[in-house]
């Protein structure tokens, strides 16, 4: 008698709490991914090359009362990385319009290519044969970028086109200067975090004296962001002396520009080229599009 009221006792038990452990075993099989408010991919190629857009929309932007209104355009390199970034950095200013609302493009690796050889082959100025990479697709890239992305997300998006922004990191940001000097037309306004002067023994310096000889003007707006502890000097944590390479970049570009209030440079306390991007990202574009006096 007392086994049967046992066994009773067990299976009672069972099936009252299998389909709560159940549910629980369901729902942990079953994670749903997070995903960015108001945010879409566009697959767009190059050729042979295949990358994503990863688009971000403003707040507001498709509520009848912005219908005709059009959105400055800030286009990312590396954007599995600058994304995130950018788009949790920009939330809180644009929320409570300390800066402009602005449309976010970041701009892929190239599709089934790992993430570093894509970006030292698109963002490199020069072929160097000491790397195992292929490198010195920077010129390319700028015409894709040009004369593919730019046109679509003008077209698909009620992009503002005397606004465009350009946002790069490391290569990245060796990658815009390169805009910066051979298509200067193209963005009002830059942020170039921790830039890669350094590569190929400081070529980019010679592209800018190529320039000064040519007098031309520069009527872009440029940040530049770096860690201090981006030199080989003290207590630097680079092989390069990153810090006095952007510091030389400002001086030797000063001389092209139509007003010298449209360089900014600023030198993060204790940051490394590994944490330096968030702050340059932020301040730059802080700079770039505060809305306090307009």
């Amino acid at each position: 008698m007392k086994n049967w009221l046992f066994l009773s006792f067990l299976l009672a038990s069972s099936l009252s709490v299998s389909p709560l452990f159940a549910n629980e075993k369901s729902t942990l099989q079953q994670p749903q991914g997070f995903t960015i408010p108001r945010t879409e991919t566009v697959k767009i190629s190059d050729g042979e090359r295949s990358y994503e857009l990863y688009i971000k929309l403003p707040k507001g932007y498709h509520q009848q009362k912005n219908q005709l209104r059009k959105y400055p355009v800030i286009y990312l390199t590396d954007a599995m990385y600058t994304f995130q970034v950018v788009s949790g950095a920009t939330r809180y200013p644009m929320n409570i319009n300390s800066i402009e609302q602005a449309i976010i493009v970041g701009i892929s690796w190239e599709k089934g290519l790992r993430g570093d050889r894509s970006r030292v082959r698109d963002y490199t100025i020069s072929v160097d044969t000491s790397w195992k990479k292929v490198t010195g697709g920077a010129e390319r890239h700028s015409e894709f970028i040009a004369g593919k992305v730019i046109p679509l997300v003008e077209k698909r998006y009620r992009a503002e086109a005397t606004q465009r922004l350009y946002v790069g990191n490391s290569l990245g940001g060796l990658f815009g200067s390169y805009f910066l000097l051979h298509h200067p037309e193209l963005f009002s306004g830059y942020v170039l975090g921790s830039p890669s002067f350094w590569w190929d023994k400081g070529l980019i310096f010679k592209h800018l004296s190529a320039v000064n000889q040519r007098e031309i003007s520069i009527n872009s707006r440029i940040f530049i962001g770096i860690g201090e502890l981006e030199t080989n000097s003290g207590k630097g944590e680079s092989n390069f002396d990153m810090t006095g390479d952007a510091k030389q970049f400002i001086k030797q570009l000063s001389p092209l520009m139509v007003s010298p209030e449209q360089l900014k440079l600023v030198v993060f306390d204790e940051a490394n080229h590994q944490t330096a991007f968030p702050s340059s990202a932020i301040q730059g574009l802080y700079w770039l599009l505060q809305t306090e006096g307009k």
